[in-house]
């Protein structure tokens, strides 16, 4: 899903927000960059974390990196808690936005 987030046009994320809003699927985890982490790592923690592909992993690290931040999961507060806690026990700034 997230793989289609990345190449959907505005409007085509503006419908799919308002829809997760309308089910209850409207929280996200944005990750934050840091002087710390390498790329590897972080890549790893999305894979093994997030269950994201390595591409999708790769593009998010990207983003975060040249961006500052980056959402890298969406979905319910209850289902993206402990996502949100083992990316921050892997040392990463992560945290769940309503």
């Amino acid at each position: 899903m997230l793989e289609n987030t990345l190449t959907m046009s505005w409007q085509d994320k503006e419908e799919e927000i308002a829809l997760q809003e309308l089910i209850g699927n409207h929280a996200k985890i944005i990750v934050y960059n840091d002087d710390h982490n390498t790329f590897d790592w972080v890549i790893e923690s999305f894979v093994e974390v997030c269950r994201h592909n390595a591409a999708q992993a790769e593009q998010l690290s990207y983003l975060i990196h040249f961006k500052g931040k980056a959402t890298v999961k969406t979905g319910s507060k209850k289902e993206l808690k402990p996502i949100k806690d083992a990316l921050v026990d892997r040392g990463l700034s992560a945290v769940i936005e309503a």
